[in-house]
């Protein structure tokens, strides 16, 4: 049986061969891990499917090949069967059969895939310092970062993870891109090439969500073990406004726009600083905020300790980067292709705001924040976008929030 490169999603072409399990001359069983590979946005374990003897391997560990790839081949046998072949002068072919024993178990430094021996090298740690939880003990990516404390709650992020550098005397490092960075590199650069990106802003005041919030914040904290943030509420919103702008949730095809009746929202989550994915709320329009909150806190907890699968990526229909952690004003995010748009959510803060109020101007202290849209300009127009971002704003300022959360 011929052993493929896997389709790992609608709209992945390409992978990274990242490590193989198996050599050439292993016997292995259907349900063995035979390689692992990996894209910008996920990594993923592959089994053997079937049993037999691994007996050509095509493609190294490291290599990027396209979807349907031939990399291997393995042979349905009870044991390995090597030919010797004879030189030319020999009168007689000799075929020597290797009976099966099992083989010496391997030192796990040798099963590392390449971005975890990237952390380990950036963090001065060996293979001995962690204890793998993925097959046969092998360290994952998930293990080192659990080891440096990200996962745990009660501990500090730690210092932002950079690849090694190669000082010079003149004081110039150099720090070499990731696989991951390079990919999402790749992505920004065509989508920049591809889409002509107009960014259009809106200032919103969150009373009425920061009310809500208040309302259940202590005891949801308390019970589901994470805060309530404003992120699922402009989710909601966004979902809203969408059902009165459609054209923004689709994607241009060719010359041709398709729209979508379904709101597939993607996320874009941060891996500490080492790039971005999205994955996907699928059907967003049709869940509640506290519904929205505890799917945004999921992919966030799985993206980081690589556990998303790849079909929580597929069929992204529109797109939220939320950057306002760490109080920006404003953001101009890049597309997420072949979307039409993407929204920015930055920091929310307390600001002076003039309000009218029986015809009379006065002075209150509110909640602030800017929501920003990138939107190809193929698809459609500014007067579009900002009729969008107009009813983006009524909804999050005018709607009863505490009486509608659930």
């Amino acid at each position: 049986m011929d052993v493929l490169m896997p389709q790992m999603g609608e709209t992945v072409a390409e992978g990274t061969l990242t490590v193989w399990h198996k050599e050439v001359g292993d016997t292995v069983k259907s349900t063995d891990i035979l390689f692992e590979i990996g894209t910008d946005k996920v990594e993923m374990e592959v089994p053997a499917l079937i049993d037999g003897v691994l007996t050509e391997i095509f493609v190294q560990a490291g290599e990027t090949v396209i979807v349907g790839a031939k990399l291997g081949v393995i042979e349905d046998e009870a044991s390995p069967i090597i030919s010797k072949e004879p030189e030319e002068s020999a009168n007689v072919t000799e075929t020597v059969i290797i009976p099966y024993s099992e083989a010496p178990k391997r030192d796990r430094s040798m099963k590392l895939s390449p971005v975890v021996r990237k952390l380990l090298s950036e963090n001065n740690l060996t293979h001995t310092d962690i204890q793998g939880t993925g097959r046969d003990g092998r360290i994952k990516r998930s293990d080192v970062l659990a080891f440096l404390g990200v996962n745990n709650t009660n501990a500090t992020m730690p210092a932002p993870i950079h690849a090694p550098g190669v000082s010079s005397s003149d004081g110039i490092t150099v720090i070499p891109f990731s696989y991951r960075r390079k990919k999402t590199a790749e992505h920004m650069v065509y989508s920049k090439a591809t889409s002509p990106h107009v960014l259009q802003a809106v200032e919103v005041d969150f009373s009425k969500v920061e009310k809500a919030r208040k309302s259940i914040g202590s005891d949801w904290k308390k019970r589901e073990g994470f805060s309530l943030t404003y992120l699922p509420f402009i989710i909601k919103a966004v979902c809203s406004a969408i059902k009165d702008f459609p054209n923004i949730n689709g994607l241009v095809e060719e010359d041709q726009l398709v729209i979508f009746d379904r709101v597939n929202l993607a996320i874009a989550i941060d891996l500490s600083f080492e790039g971005l994915v999205a994955p996907v709320i699928v059907d967003a329009d049709l869940k509640a905020v506290t519904e929205i909150s505890r799917s945004i806190n999921d992919l966030a907890e799985r993206a980081r300790t690589d556990k998303l699968t790849p079909d929580e990526f597929k069929n992204a229909t529109y797109t939220i980067s939320n950057n306002g952690s760490y109080g920006t004003l404003i953001t101009a995010p890049i597309i997420n292709q072949p979307q039409i748009a993407i929204l920015s959510t930055d920091g929310i803060t307390k600001r002076p705001m003039v309000i009218e109020h029986d015809g009379e101007d006065t002075i209150a202290i509110r909640p602030v924040g800017i929501l920003a849209q990138s939107f190809d300009h193929r698809a459609i127009d500014g007067s579009y976008s900002g009729a969008f971002m107009r009813k983006l704003k009524e909804i999050i300022e005018e709607k009863d929030w505490l009486g509608s959360i659930n």
